[in-house]
């Protein structure tokens, strides 16, 4: 199966938002666990991936079988995002079974965004050419730092080297959508270190950056070892000033800082992300993946076994309505992530001035701006999010 090259599209273009026109896709697999992470994954070893590994031969499988069974809601899919776990431990044969049954079962448009989550050191040039012939447009390379001391305290299984030849092999493959992960706030981490990887990421000219502060997840080896605010940990001071500092340098480089932790440069938001944030239905696929259709959140489970025994039972998805009181909360936690915020004529007018008469003090403090809709502002706002949102999910909990 061979799809066209994309046509970048911008702010959801063309997404309808009754109707699913999404798709994640999880793949679980890794060769090892990040200290920081607390995805649902399996862990192969460093030298395991593609066909060579039989679980991951028969969680392809599954997944198709899984693909099949979904009820086509009506609409072709306009964006795939193949997550994981590293789906660059896909061989190019398995990751084209999949897109062959997601194809079969809802139908891909011409111009389809497909997202592929990579890792240094998990692919080759043949592979990634192989992606790219099947329809992948779009790759979010995991870097998440520049120095190989930083990387070896996370756990990675990488080193600077083998991001240097991950860029090369891409840029020979011609792939004109690339984003970067980069992580700040981890373990030991200056502030110069950050500001290298920042700079360095640029010199490589990607168009889309996402930069992430580090989260303490209890059952990661990161959650059990330190605890907030403790050292070897950056203090509070200084992971804001990586934040402010980032914004500084990528929108001085011309990107936009579209959300709370994404750059991007003119056309290159991910569209697939912008559903999450506008709370669009998607369908949800795999292993502990989440999907949204019907007014119906319903999560899968997160091991291999129960996976695969719910599949076998034909993938029954729970009747987990999203209630009005969660669909508000939910509207203003995602959408205040977007740089434009949310607009305020979709709530009722008591609701409306409830939320304007919450976010007033902050308004004040120059964390908000208010008028038609509601957003925050680029860097304090952003930088204060938790405390503002804390703010309005305390003001309609008590009057639930």
């Amino acid at each position: 199966m061979s799809l066209p090259p994309p046509i970048i599209l911008s702010n959801n273009e063309g997404i309808d938002c009754d109707l699913p026109q999404s798709a994640y896709v999880h793949i679980p697999f890794c060769r090892r666990r990040c200290f920081y992470c607390d995805f649902p994954i399996s862990v192969l070893g460093d030298r395991t991936s593609g066909e060579q590994s039989g679980s991951m031969e028969q969680y392809v499988d599954q997944l198709g079988r899984e693909i099949r069974t979904t009820p086509n809601l009506g609409k072709p899919l306009k964006t795939v995002f193949f997550g994981g776990g590293t789906p660059s431990l896909l061989s190019p044969s398995q990751l084209e079974r999949i897109l062959t049954n997601l194809e079969q079962q809802f139908g891909i448009v011409q111009n389809a965004e497909i997202s592929l989550e990579i890792d240094p050191g998990t692919f080759t040039l043949a592979q990634i050419r192989a992606y790219c012939q099947l329809g992948v447009n779009r790759l979010s390379l995991g870097v998440q730092a520049f120095q190989d001391d930083l990387l070896h305290r996370c756990g990675r299984s990488h080193q600077v080297k083998d991001i240097l030849e991950a860029i090369g092999i891409i840029r020979q493959v011609g792939i004109t959508n690339l984003s970067f992960d980069l992580i700040s706030g981890l373990p030991e981490q200056t502030l110069q270190q950050w500001e290298e990887s920042l700079q360095k990421a640029l010199s490589f000219a990607p168009q889309h950056l996402s930069c992430y502060d580090l989260v303490l997840e209890p059952v990661t080896v990161f959650g059990k070892r330190y605890q907030g605010g403790e050292t070897p940990l950056p203090q509070d001071e200084t992971t804001a000033k990586m934040y402010c500092l980032a914004q500084e340098i990528l929108t001085g480089a011309g990107f936009e800082h579209y959300e709370v932790s994404n750059y991007a440069k003119a056309g290159y938001q991910c569209v697939h992300n912008r559903v999450y944030w506008e709370t669009q239905p998607y369908y949800g696929l795999g292993m502990g993946a989440a999907s949204y259709t019907q007014g119906i959140r319903f999560t899968r489970p997160r091991t291999r076994r129960e996976y695969y025994a719910w599949v076998e039972e034909g993938c029954q998805v729970g009747e987990e309505r999203v209630t009005q009181q969660d669909q508000l909360l939910e509207t203003l936690m995602l959408g205040l992530r977007l740089k434009e915020g949310v607009s305020l004529g979709q709530f009722d007018p008591k609701i409306k001035a409830k939320i304007e008469q919450t976010l007033h003090p902050y308004q004040q403090r120059g964390w908000v701006t208010l008028g038609e809709g509601v957003a925050l502002t680029d860097p304090e706002g952003f930088l204060f999010s938790n405390t503002i949102l804390a703010s309005l999910f305390e003001q309609f909990d008590l009057e639930n």
